[in-house]
């Protein structure tokens, strides 16, 4: 397959954990559901966890993707 017939990788968003400890995890958490998509979760520039918005969760699922078991 050729480079250009591959999709490409968006990469994720990147969030630091202090703007959740700054109060901004609503509005964070808001913008990853609207505007499904994903993003990591930083602490002193690490990745600790990943978000994903429900209704890609859901579209996983559907394919049988079950993120849980990996």
């Amino acid at each position: 397959m050729a480079i250009d017939e591959r999709k490409s990788i968006k990469p994720m968003e990147h969030y630091n954990m202090s703007d959740f400890l700054k109060g901004q995890a609503s509005k964070i958490i808001t913008k990853v559901a609207e505007e499904d998509t994903t993003g990591y979760v930083l602490k002193h520039g690490k990745p600790m966890v990943v978000m994903i918005s429900n209704e890609r969760y859901e579209r996983l699922l559907k394919q049988g993707i079950d993120i849980n078991e990996y």
